[in-house]
């Protein structure tokens, strides 16, 4: 009988604990043990208002843009109760992860990229060009990054960005993964967001850290590959996007001698 790939390997699942399930699924099919521990919490915004205000006169855009999954729920769990999405506005979204979520929703045909899950490749699709005196929403969590709004305003677009949602560091805490490193049952680190890995490192304490900069860090973008790097991570392995290539290079990397 051949053994299932991933067996006996403990894998740490990073994601909030809302949307950890379908990794962890997936790790546990295979054979794997996957570890849960959140790295990010995610939390209503404390002023919903200018939220509702938007929604209210949804439209007045020609495009609503979803920076994540949290952005979808946690939008149209306010959208939902007061009315319909209207027909005519375009959606855009930076991952597969949303799409999802929207499709979830009942919206389909969104504007998404294909490789990169990021701001920058979402830019580069010609859905995007020319947006010049188009209004514009986005539906984000607080602080990230400014480029999407910054450059469809540039591009001659008015944009509204709205706060949907907070990302806050859990108050967790790492015992479970010492005593999994130090049983040597913890093999591999998925990480998914630049903020994420900071948070991780900051909440294991030292000698966790000597231990996560020797452990496999799997993690779908170059920008996470590159914190991890700065963190003192030696063993970081950049994946393609999403659960598939998190997957793909989990199966690949234990099936090596």
């Amino acid at each position: 009988m051949t053994a299932l790939p991933l067996a006996g390997r403990g894998i740490v699942v990073t994601r909030p604990a809302q949307q950890s399930g379908p990794l962890a699924e997936r790790i546990l099919a295979v054979g794997g043990h996957p570890i849960l521990f959140p790295v990010l919490e995610i939390i209503d915004t404390p002023d919903l208002q200018p939220l509702i205000n938007v929604i209210a006169r949804l439209e007045d855009y020609q495009l609503a843009v979803f920076i994540s999954p949290n952005a979808v729920v946690r939008t149209m769990n306010q959208v939902l109760p007061r009315r319909s999405w209207p027909a005519q506005l375009r959606v855009a979204a930076i991952g597969k992860g949303s799409v999802r979520e929207l499709e979830r929703f009942g919206i389909t045909g969104v504007i998404a990229p294909t490789r990169y899950f990021d701001s920058e490749h979402l830019l580069e699709l010609p859905e995007l060009q020319n947006v010049a005196g188009q209004r514009v929403v986005i539906f984000r969590g607080d602080g990230g990054r400014e480029l999407l709004a910054d450059t469809l305003a540039a591009r001659g677009a008015r944009v509204d960005a709205v706060e949907c949602y907070r990302r806050l560091r859990p108050d967790a805490d790492s015992a479970s993964l010492l005593q999994a490193w130090a049983g040597d049952a913890l093999h591999a680190v998925t990480i998914t967001s630049s903020e994420g890995m900071r948070n991780l490192f900051d909440m294991i304490g030292r000698s966790g850290q000597l231990r996560l900069q020797q452990t496999p860090v799997f993690a779908p973008h170059p920008r996470i590959v590159a914190v991890a790097r700065e963190l003192g991570c030696k063993h970081v392995i950049d994946t393609a996007p999403g659960d598939d290539g998190l997957m793909d290079a989990l199966i690949r990397h234990f099936a090596q001698p």
